[in-house]
């Protein structure tokens, strides 16, 4: 028997606690939340309509359902911007701007920060495999954005995000699992997310923005490339 409007509304709330707990996390699919909940597409669509309303959730035709206020920068124009991205632009980019926003998690790090930045963490020393890796690295750098709360910044993370599923960053992504070894990769992310997140808890932006700088630099010399970042490796 299904639910009614009332009772999936109150059962989706509790869910997003455990499914979505913090502002930019996607949520599960439609047909995975009715399933969840017990409740009729229809039904389901109702509540996300109304936490919608509320400002709780966002969504996007072909991303997904995220919690929080849909971010400034959801006007910009994607699938573009995703076509004319290559492996080599998107590592510029991130050596550019993810420093700077580890810095400024540093000076925003609240309590409750802590518990979620260490748990990325920990899911990226319990990946097995190379997608498990790459999930756990995603999650990892979009979470020191969100510590920002700054809805452009989460946006742009989330944008590079959605860039490393495109088929080229995927071949090269596989190319480097294949030299370096997903076991050794793993393990030199993790001691380095957990340099990041101890600089962030610690309220040291300085060290967070060169740990974070250091960080890209070694995921740049393992895919091959030639760019140097150590100019920017340092705290301006």
């Amino acid at each position: 028997m299904q639910i009614g409007k009332t009772v999936a509304l109150a059962s989706l709330r509790s869910l997003m606690e455990v499914e979505a707990p913090a502002p930019g996390d996607r949520l599960p699919t439609e047909r995975r939340l009715a399933d969840m909940i017990g409740c009729s597409r229809e039904t389901l669509r109702t509540a996300l309509a109304t936490l919608e309303s509320e400002g709780d959730i966002w969504r996007r035709v072909g991303q997904g359902t995220f919690r929080g206020r849909a971010p400034i920068g959801q006007s910009v124009r994607d699938t573009i911007l995703l076509e004319a991205t290559t492996p080599v632009d998107l590592m510029d980019a991130r050596c550019l701007l993810e420093p700077q926003v580890a810095a400024a998690a540093a000076n925003r790090c609240e309590k409750d920060d802590i518990d979620h930045l260490r748990r990325r963490v920990l899911e990226g020393r319990a990946a097995r495999d190379r997608a498990a890796c790459e999930r756990a690295d995603d999650a990892f750098h979009q979470a020191v954005a969100q510590v920002t709360r700054n809805p452009v910044l989460i946006a742009l993370l989330r944008h590079f995000s959605n860039t490393r599923c495109r088929a080229v960053w995927q071949r090269e992504w596989d190319r480097t699992y294949r030299r370096v070894g997903v076991d050794e990769f793993r393990q030199l992310h993790s001691d380095q997310h957990h340099a990041i997140v101890e600089a962030i808890v610690r309220g040291d932006g300085p060290a967070a923005y060169r740990e974070m700088a250091q960080h890209l630099h070694s995921v740049r010399q393992a895919m091959g490339s030639t760019t140097e970042v150590d100019s920017i490796i340092q705290y301006p």
